[in-house]
């Protein structure tokens, strides 16, 4: 592949040295091992496997240690160790995952595993779900091996298989069967987070992510009586049902003042943000702010001429920390008395603390990259793997940092046709990130 374009840089940004160059190989290199994850064992290829055993090849080359995991055929993960000076201080667990969910390539403007760049801008399915993490952390762990940096606490690189369908051969597996690999670990450092949203006066926000939703699903079921359907019944099941899911549609759960909330409050403001106009932020404040319930299934009958029994729906509710108990209760206000719910597939919210230290050490690697910048934590609704860490104690914050235009929704860019990233913005992050990694 051949660039046609010359890379554009902010106007003031550092030429990239070694790392960000390497780290930006990494990247592309990454981006153009296909590694979807469909979710279905029997559609899914050896890609997460070659993804590990590039990140492994690259990681021997300069002295490390390795241990690849692979529970299933084509889905391993890779971890490494790099000792710390500070034998007291817990280690930090720096993770990405290789896999990237299913593309339709004809929706694509380039083609999605060709890691092209057109006027500055890396175009591939993971340029941010998150390949571009795993090229920066697999590049820093090279350098620090190759400089004989010691950073203050043990790292754990660690970059897994199978994140998108739940993580379930990938950081999950490995919790359950193999936690000695992240032994005395206390945080971890992932996604969804550190891209920037603008502030008034040309500055920028940069979130961080210390907390996730949890994640239920409630099934909704209306019964009735069977019947012919040429003599339409005053207890039809896919009526009742339907009026349910409307119900749950059209209803805006209250919001839940989370320690995570209202540190972003004022942290937002205090900044000078205005948490009423937060633009294409918007929609991802919002939806950590409250629980939420979206119908996502439904079933009932099987022919036409027959009125069903009973019809059921599907649910995927978010839960906000704290709010395990008050969501069932108010969901089972919205649908009503005739309308059993049955909860299953529950994994817990996490938060950890927004205003810890290694948030100031966020704080202070992106302030030597844009002085004007500010670290601000929010909740998001989404999961990660740190859900999986969490249950060996670990505390997981989520930050990638990208410095981007004020109109780019790094977000958006997350599951989209045509995923891309300013490659000045991988370089930004990628010294932010060896920052946060040496001295955190």
């Amino acid at each position: 592949m051949t660039d046609v374009t010359p890379l554009a840089t902010d106007a003031g940004a550092p030429d990239p040295g070694p790392l960000e160059v390497e780290a930006l190989e990494h990247i592309r290199a990454l981006i153009r091992i296909d590694s979807v994850n469909t979710g279905e064992a029997a559609t899914i290829g050896d890609g997460e496997t070659r993804a590990a055993r590039y990140v492994q090849e690259h990681l021997h080359e300069v002295g490390y240690d390795t241990v690849l995991v692979e529970p299933r055929p084509g889905r391993a993960s890779v971890i490494a160790r790099l000792a710390g000076s500070d034998p007291d201080a817990g280690a930090l667990v720096a993770h990405a995952h290789l896999d990237v969910v299913p593309v339709t390539a004809e929706d694509w403007t380039y083609p999605p595993f060709g890691a092209d760049i057109h006027d500055g801008i890396l175009y591939g399915r993971g340029a941010v779900d998150m390949k571009d993490f795993a090229g920066m952390l697999l590049a820093i762990a090279r350098t620090f091996r190759r400089d004989g940096v010691v950073p203050r606490r043990d790292l754990i690189f660690a970059f897994f298989a199978d994140e998108e369908a739940g993580g379930v051969w990938g950081a999950r597996w490995l919790v359950e069967h193999r936690p000695e690999l992240f032994a005395g670990a206390t945080e971890a450092i992932s996604e969804v987070g550190g891209f920037s949203i603008p502030l008034p006066g040309d500055r920028r926000a940069y979130l961080v992510a210390t907390a996730e939703k949890g994640v239920t699903t409630a099934t909704l079921t209306a019964r009735g009586r069977a019947a012919h359907g040429s003599r339409p019944t005053a207890d039809n099941a896919v009526v009742r049902l339907a009026r349910a899911v409307a119900a749950v549609g059209e209803h805006r759960f209250p919001v839940a003042r989370t320690a995570t909330l209202q540190r972003f409050v004022d942290v937002y403001a205090r900044a000078g943000g205005d948490v009423d106009d937060l633009g294409f932020a918007a929609s991802l404040i919002n939806a950590g702010s409250r629980n939420t319930a979206s119908p996502t299934v439904l079933a009932a009958g099987g022919k036409a001429n027959v009125i069903p029994a009973s019809a059921s729906a599907t649910l995927d509710v978010r839960v906000v920390p704290g709010q395990a108990e008050a969501v069932r209760e108010q969901l089972a206000a919205v649908v009503g008395d005739d309308i059993e719910i049955t909860w299953a597939r529950d994994i817990p919210a996490i938060e950890a603390p927004a205003d810890g230290r290694l948030v100031g050490v966020l704080q202070d690697a992106v302030s030597a990259e844009d002085p004007d910048g500010t670290v601000v934590p929010y909740l998001l609704p989404a999961s990660t793997d740190n859900k999986h860490l969490a249950r060996l104690g670990i505390r997981g914050y989520g930050f990638v940092p990208l410095r981007v235009p004020a109109d780019f929704d790094v977000f958006g860019q997350f599951h989209a046709a045509d995923e891309c990233v300013p490659v000045e913005a991988l370089h930004f992050g990628t010294r932010v990130t060896e920052r946060v990694l040496r001295e955190a």
